[in-house]
């Protein structure tokens, strides 16, 4: 844990886009570094908020990355203050709130120079699937919660921090921890049915990407080293590994190659996208690469029919060809903004900022469109929307709000 956060010291000051750097030096080279101004949008697209409602206190600095969970007619999410909380997807009325890690002591964020005291808490965003809301925590505590009543089913702790929603499927709940190691969980009660173990690099992102898969029997997870591995859902051995990009460089930190964001997999093709420069599309069956773009990032991946979608390092957002990896075109306006994951809304684009506004853009050209703004606070988390057509966003100190586009 303390390995990671002091690498979000080393990120945060050398990093551009970064509001910690903005304002602290009066130079040339400083004011290179603040985020890309925004320019008026010509013939705006009508985005109109729905609601918007505190959740109590966000992630703020702690980068967990926390997003909303959608499922059905409600929207799930974490506070922290250890609680889970279910809303009405339509109106954003609070239907449950559960206190799934009791906090003891005095809470605490970390800031750029030291940390405090902080003895739990919940990292994960939910996870969702089979009647249960899994969470996890800051000390590897995993709770899993009746998704319709919010009454807790059970608890269990793995070997440390839980950063990355849960995989909640029929048989098992899958779990990644910050120490590499993922669990395959028994749904009724949570106990462990088997762990899939891997070392780390010294120096890595604050971050994990989510488990996904289960559909052929396999669950994929991208590791800190650029690769990515796909285990039996039955028994947790490997059944392949792929190496998205290779950790080259002379330092630590110019070989960071986490996979830290959003997998997508569709069909047969599963994408991953590395921060040290390098998209790859898979065989989700066998592991064989399919083709490779350069372009890096800490964030995750978006598809469509046809484009796979990402907001890279520096702040652009790019689209490419889904059969060739070829890149189809790039929004270069957003430099420096911090941009999470693309969203996909309708026949739009979303990405969100560090200074809290959403921007929507074609998915044909990138050209930017919309933008609307929760409040002056980041959006980290991935934007998310359901199948009738709303997006909610999550702000780093706890606001949620909802979205439709049109008048």
């Amino acid at each position: 844990m303390l390995r990671r956060i002091l690498l979000i010291a080393v990120a945060i000051a050398f990093a551009p886009g970064c509001t910690t750097v903005k304002g602290w030096f009066h130079s040339d080279k400083a004011q290179a570094l603040e985020p890309a101004k925004l320019v008026d949008i010509r013939s705006p697209i009508g985005v109109r908020k729905l609601w918007s409602t505190g959740l109590g206190d966000g992630e703020g600095e702690l980068w967990l990355r926390q997003r909303p969970t959608l499922d059905g007619n409600r929207v799930y999410a974490v506070n922290d203050h250890g609680e889970v909380l279910a809303l009405d997807a339509a109106s954003g009325k609070e239907i449950w709130k559960t206190l799934a890690v009791e906090l003891k002591g005095k809470r605490s964020k970390w800031t750029f120079w030291k940390r405090e005291t902080l003895e739990a808490g919940l990292t994960s965003s939910p996870g969702i699937g089979n009647g249960l809301v899994v969470v996890g925590g800051r000390n590897g505590e995993v709770v899993a919660l009746n998704a319709e009543t919010g009454a807790k089913r059970w608890s269990v702790r793995v070997s440390s921090e839980v950063l990355s929603a849960p995989l909640v499927l029929t048989d098992k709940v899958v779990v990644r921890s910050n120490d590499g190691r993922v669990f395959g969980l028994d749904p009724a009660d949570g106990s462990r049915k088997w762990v899939f173990d891997r070392g780390l690099p010294t120096l890595s992102l604050r971050g994990n990407s989510s488990p996904i898969g289960g559909a052929i029997g396999l669950v994929y997870i991208g590791y800190d080293d650029g690769s990515l591995v796909a285990v039996r859902l039955e028994d947790g051995q490997k059944a392949w590994e792929q190496q998205v990009t290779e950790p080259e460089g002379r330092s630590e930190f110019e070989r960071m190659a986490d996979i830290d964001g959003e997998l997508q997999i569709d069909a047969e093709v599963i994408y991953a996208v590395s921060y040290h420069n390098q998209v790859m599309a898979i065989s989700a069956s066998n592991g064989q690469p399919l083709w490779n773009h350069e372009v890096g990032s800490a964030n995750g991946l978006a598809i469509t029919a046809d484009k796979v979608l990402l907001s890279d390092t520096q702040g652009n957002v790019w689209a490419l060809d889904r059969a060739t990896g070829n890149a189809l075109w790039k929004q270069d306006l957003l430099l420096r903004r911090a941009l999470t994951t693309p969203a996909l809304q309708g026949d739009y684009g979303v990405v969100g900022d560090l200074e809290g506004y959403l921007h929507w853009f074609r998915l044909d050209n990138g050209e930017i469109v919309g933008r609307a703004k929760i409040e002056k606070a980041a959006i980290r988390g991935t934007p998310q929307v359901s199948p009738d057509g709303v997006l909610y966003a999550l702000s780093n100190e706890g606001e949620l709000a909802a979205y439709k586009l049109g008048n």
